[in-house]
């Protein structure tokens, strides 16, 4: 492994101290203030300055994230509330905004966007004929059992890992299961994500998934940059006051009292594996994130910029479904049914970028891919393209 600019093996890791955790390793601990008090949580730190915490009882979610000290991930004003505290139902569904916080909030696992009631004759329950979904659905305030964490080892090569199971059932209603894995490399600054979904019962049921990424001050500033391989801009929630406030697609404002959040949905382009890399840059640190996923599995891409005072974010959001959401995707035939043990895979990866030569690097490669539009405020075309083969 590569620590503090040198290449050891294991051997001389144990040479150098008593115990990897002086340098690297992941450690179990409970918040225990506040609105946070009683959370199991799971603390990593890789040897080069990545330190991030899993939050075990919201769905295995990463919560905080910094690099030499560096905040990566965005905290909100309600913070890491203790999901004992969560409304699902409240405030016609936007209870999700008292608990929305952190680098990673999972959105799933049959319902994401929007508030939507849908009918649901497949429940074969007479006594409740529709779901009502809050907005991004139930997943990311529901705890995982936890069924392992600690360091692999490969040869000379240290990785350290957690895994858990996330169940999102009612009687009566869905029982869908994410078993989620997470590994990152001791050396490097690359986190991988691994998630299964699954139908435990036995009703066929609907099934909608969004990895809401959520970047914060100090790599989200103004001058930063938003790098993606985008072949067409296809939506925008703002498109009838496109210009009022300023700040097109590619290049973040500073924070504004008055900011009313804006959206995008872009298609990108995969490379010739598959893969769709996409990154927020801050070339004055430097300093950037890279999220990399699988163009097969989560096919819709959206960027949200909340740049109002007190709630600085910027977010990436791979998905498996269009942003015009659950009513959209059963008017178009383009939602994910999932039988009794049907499962679907998805893979993420977070890469921090650290110097100049790693965001050039990662520039270079979606640049390749694609070149996205100069025009800061391109006009959203409306093409959503068909997504086939949901079933």
């Amino acid at each position: 492994m590569r620590l503090y600019g040198q290449e050891l093996t294991r051997r001389e890791v144990a040479a150098l101290s008593g115990d990897l955790s002086q340098f690297a390793g992941v450690r179990q601990m409970t918040l225990c203030d506040g609105a946070e008090a009683g959370q199991r949580v799971l603390e990593f730190r890789t040897g080069t300055g990545l330190r991030f915490t899993l939050m075990v009882d919201r769905c295995l979610d990463i919560g905080s994230c910094e690099y030499n000290g560096m905040a990566i991930g965005w905290h909100s004003a309600p913070g890491f509330r203790n999901p004992t505290l969560h409304d699902a139902e409240g405030e016609n569904g936007l209870g999700f905004m008292r608990s929305f916080s952190g680098l990673l909030m999972t959105c799933g696992l049959d319902h994401i966007l929007g508030g939507y009631e849908a009918d649901v004759p497949e429940y074969n329950y007479p006594g409740r004929p529709t779901a009502t979904h809050g907005i991004h659905g139930r997943v990311s305030m529901l705890p995982a059992r936890l069924t392992g964490y600690g360091e692999r080892w490969d040869g000379n090569r240290c990785f350290l890992w957690a895994e858990g199971v996330v169940r999102q059932s009612a009687v009566f209603a869905e029982d869908l299961e994410l078993t989620r894995r997470i590994e990152v490399e001791v050396g490097t600054n690359d986190i991988q994500l691994i998630d299964e979904v699954r139908n435990r019962g036995f009703n066929r049921t609907p099934h909608m998934l969004c990895y809401h990424i959520n970047v914060g001050h100090p790599i989200l500033a103004e001058g930063a940059r938003y790098v993606a391989p985008i072949e067409d801009v296809v939506w925008a929630a703002h498109a009838d006051t496109y210009q009022d406030q300023g700040v097109g697609y590619a290049r973040p404002s500073g924070p504004a009292d008055t900011f009313r959040e804006q959206v995008w949905q872009h298609e990108m382009k995969a490379d010739a594996d598959g893969n769709v890399a996409i990154a927020l840059i801050n070339d004055a640190l430097p300093l950037g994130l890279e999220v990399t996923t699988r163009k097969s599995e989560l096919p819709c891409t959206y960027e949200w910029q909340h740049l109002q005072s007190g709630g600085y974010a910027f977010g990436i959001e791979p998905s498996t479904h269009h942003v015009l959401g659950n009513g959209f995707a059963r008017e178009r035939g383009e939602m994910i049914w999932l039988e009794h043990g049907d499962s679907r895979l998805y893979t993420v990866r977070l890469k921090v970028l650290t110097d100049t030569d790693d965001i050039a690097r990662s520039e270079a490669a979606i640049v390749a891919t694609q070149m996205q539009p100069d025009e800061p405020f391109p006009m959203p075309s409306g093409d959503f393209r068909a997504l086939s083969g949901r079933g």
